[in-house]
Formats: structure tokens, C-alpha cells, sequence
């Protein structure tokens, strides 16, 4: 099987089986948005979701999180993972959102990294979810999906995000972050693959080597 072939094989797949993806993570408005993914990097959606209902209702805008303390931010999402960074990171972000974009989420890669606690990563998300652009955000569940397929062989999730963008089409790639991310949760697991139920075993590397 070429790359191509691939390529189409398993797009082909994800279009038909969950024809409009989404995220996982709740939120009304962009700068929910970019908290929310903030807080789940390293953690579950299902985690955050919990969490952000009252951190929302509590500093629904960039104002008033600058304006609260490490310490308020900490008592709302001290469950997710690395709470105090997470912390920091939030306070800080928000500010920087006042003080230099008018309390308005940015929509470049070069204005969302310079934000603390956003890296490529997040920053693809948001440039897809929130801004609708092709951006494909490599994550561990789309970095192991990828590389366990054979779409990509990359060591990095950079590498992995060059290989996704060169062969993904315009049009697909914001669906393909999602369809590679919900596979790699859902089915293509990290310890035990689920390939027996895998819709996309016969355009795989990894099964095929067996």
C-alpha cells in the first residue's frame, strides 16, 4: 500500500463513520475555549469539563481572571493535572489578553504561543476550533495514531504535524485532528489497541506487520 493509498483508505473511513467531529470539552465563547484547553493538556476531557463550569461562572472573562490570584484560580481546578502551573499559566494568559489584544483570543500561531501556557499544540486547536482553519493539532493520542498507522513516522509531533499537513487536504485537516484524537482515545489505545474493532486495521502498518 503506498502512502497515498493510505492515506485515502482511512479518510475515506473517518468521513463516512463520523462525518461532522468535534471536541470533547465544553465551552461557549473563544476565551472559554483557550482556558479549556489549557487546562487539558497531560489531562482528560471528561476532568476538565468538570471543573470549568464553576471556573467560568466565576471569571467568565479575561478581566476578571487577570484580575484574580494564583491562589483563587488553584481552588476551582485543583483536580486536573499540574494545578499549579495551570494556575499561573491562566492568570498570566489573561492578562496578557488584556493588556496586549484587547481581551481577544488571537488567531495566529505567532500571537496564541506568545500567550503563557499555549503552546503549538493548543494553538492549533484554537486556530481550528475557534477560528475555523486548517490546523492539525498533534497531541499523544494523534502522535501515536498517527505513527502506529504508517500516515506518519515522525519523532517528534512537529514531524508528525508536517506529514499530517502535506498529505491531509486543505478541507480535512481541522476533521482529522478530531478523527485521529477520538481514535487514539477510543480505539487505538496507548497500552492495548483495540484492532479487532478498528475500522481502519486493513489501512494499518502496525496490524498488517502482524
Amino acid at each position: 500500500m503506498t502512502i497515498k493509498e493510505r492515506y485515502e483508505s482511512i479518510l475515506q473511513y473517518f468521513k463516512q463513520a463520523n462525518p461532522n467531529p468535534t471536541t470533547e470539552l465544553n465551552f461557549t465563547n473563544a476565551f472559554e475555549t483557550l482556558v479549556a484547553v489549557i487546562l487539558s493538556a497531560q489531562c482528560t476531557d471528561k476532568r476538565v469539563n468538570m471543573v470549568t463550569p464553576a471556573l467560568f461562572e466565576a471569571y467568565p472573562t479575561p478581566e476578571a481572571m487577570a484580575a484574580a490570584t494564583t491562589e483563587d484560580l488553584l481552588r476551582y481546578i485543583s483536580s486536573v493535572s499540574y494545578p499549579n502551573n495551570k494556575a499561573r499559566h491562566l492568570q498570566a494568559m489573561a492578562a496578557m489578553l488584556v493588556d496586549e489584544f484587547h481581551s481577544e483570543v488571537p488567531s495566529t500561531m505567532e500571537e496564541l504561543t506568545r500567550l503563557p501556557g499555549v503552546g503549538r499544540k493548543t494553538a492549533n486547536v484554537i486556530m481550528g476550533v475557534v477560528f475555523h482553519k486548517a490546523a492539525i493539532a498533534v497531541d499523544t493520542h494523534v502522535f501515536r495514531v498517527a505513527n502506529r498507522t504508517g500516515l506518519a513516522n515522525g519523532k517528534t509531533p512537529l514531524e508528525v504535524e508536517k506529514a499530517l499537513t502535506r498529505h491531509i487536504p486543505e478541507e480535512d485537516r481541522y476533521n482529522a485532528h478530531h478523527w485521529l484524537l477520538l481514535h487514539g482515545r477510543y480505539v487505538c489505545k496507548a497500552l492495548k489497541p483495540d484492532c479487532m474493532n478498528c475500522g481502519i486495521k486493513d489501512s494499518c502498518k502496525h496490524y498488517n506487520k502482524k
